[in-house]
């Protein structure tokens, strides 16, 4: 593999850390050491290593129904039956394999609908290995010249953008919080400003909640009101991924019906493929996961659990230059020259040069807390899982603070 490691964000001088197996909410390496696993593989391994009740599942389905039968199945049908109850603005989903794809099915159906091919996207933004653009349009990104860059947490800024490519302009894709990104909330003057004027343009507004599906029951969007009338979001589409298949890799994309039919093999002969769409461990898993592992009492107990941390480590970061970003149970930590003492509102906000005292601290509260037992990625992003306690969150946050108070010289602004 060139670099010795085949998922770039992993790889770390002079090699990655190998990890050599998971148990509930701890990682082993293959020197026997023991971590906390505050990351949860970047919000994707939510439920854990070995929940008793998704192992079940994964047994019973490979007893009752085996593997890739290559048939429809009941389970594909109360899974989208869960997702579409869970996520209000969801009529319809289909079922893919990441994340990234689903966000490119999303945007095939928003072309077809209009007939126009760009797509309005922001700068920090990520919506899949080969659709990021944290400085611009990444070299690997796919239809590298459709891309509209706007800036995120710009309200006036993506009102005009909107109106003036109304003509070319299939869809405006964003995250409701920017997670590769560095954990950056989108505003709610923002997400409804994109909302109500893709509408009066008819363009297309598809959500990302790959990764933000998972901080609220009825995802992120039913938690950012309008400003004034106090409504919810509610996308043309959505786009999700990562967690809903209790671990296994899938994604998923829905919306509006009239949306949807485009890929309704009755009425449309546009073709939705991919031989695991529907794979059996996936759809079973990812139901039992959805109705009896994070069910709304859990999703927002973690989630009060996040922002309690937060809030602390926030708190620790008063008179540093250490800032804390995010929502519920995921977050970033980030050493910026002036601290809190800026609002991060979008990914230029966190730029550091690569040899300052900031991007060395970065690496440097990396290294500290993995040689304390706490396992978070590199560019200090952390995603807490099911099961993690209060007293492991304590001793995270004390941790931190340790670690401020041995480098307060190089922390104090």
């Amino acid at each position: 593999m060139p670099g010795g490691n085949t998922r770039s964000v992993l790889h770390a001088m002079p090699f990655p850390l190998c990890m050599q197996r998971g148990n509930e909410n701890r990682l082993v390496d293959l020197d026997g050491n023991e971590y906390i696993d505050c990351l949860g593989d970047m919000t994707a391994g939510l439920f854990g290593h070995s929940r008793s009740v998704i192992m079940k599942t994964v047994i019973s389905t490979m007893d009752s129904v085996g593997m890739n039968i290559g048939s429809s199945t009941v389970a594909e049908a109360r899974f989208a039956e869960a997702i579409c109850n869970r996520f209000t603005s969801i009529d319809q989903v289909r079922f893919c394999n990441s994340g990234t794809e689903a966000n490119i099915y999303a945007l095939s159906v928003a072309r077809q609908i209009t007939g126009r091919s760009k797509v309005i996207v922001f700068e920090g933004g990520y919506h899949g290995g080969v659709l990021s653009f944290a400085h611009g349009v990444a070299p690997n990104n796919v239809d590298r010249d459709d891309w509209i860059l706007g800036q995120y947490n710009d309200v006036e800024g993506v009102v005009n953008l909107i109106t003036e490519n109304k003509d070319v302009a299939a869809a405006v894709l964003v995250e409701g919080m920017q997670g590769a990104g560095g954990c950056i909330p989108g505003s709610a003057d923002f997400l409804h400003a994109i909302q109500d004027t893709a509408k009066e343009n008819g363009i297309i507004f598809i959500l990302d909640e790959v990764m933000t599906s998972r901080l609220a029951p009825g995802g992120l969007q039913s938690i950012v009101r309008h400003p004034v009338h106090v409504t919810p979001l509610s996308p043309d589409m959505t786009t999700l991924g990562k967690w809903i298949g209790g671990g296994l890799s899938i994604g998923a994309f829905g919306g509006r019906r009239d949306l949807m039919s485009v890929y309704d093999p009755r009425t449309s002969n546009i073709h939705h493929s991919g031989t695991f769409n529907n794979n059996s461990l996936a759809m079973n898993v990812g139901c039992t996961g959805m109705t009896s592992v994070y069910t709304a009492e859990a999703c927002t107990a973690l989630n009060t659990l996040g922002d309690d941390l937060r809030r602390g480590l926030q708190e620790l970061a008063k008179g540093t230059n250490m800032v804390v970003t995010g929502i519920g149970a995921v977050m970033n930590i980030h050493f910026v020259p002036k601290g809190g003492q800026n609002a991060i509102g979008r990914i230029s906000d966190l730029e550091v040069e690569p040899r300052s005292v900031e991007a060395t601290l970065r690496d440097l509260l990396w290294f500290y807390l993995i040689e304390r037992g706490f396992w978070i990625a590199r560019r200090g992003m952390v995603s807490l899982l099911l099961g993690t306690s209060s007293e492991e969150v304590e001793a995270l946050q004390g941790a931190v603070g340790d670690f401020l108070e041995e480098f307060r010289d190089l922390v104090a602004i």
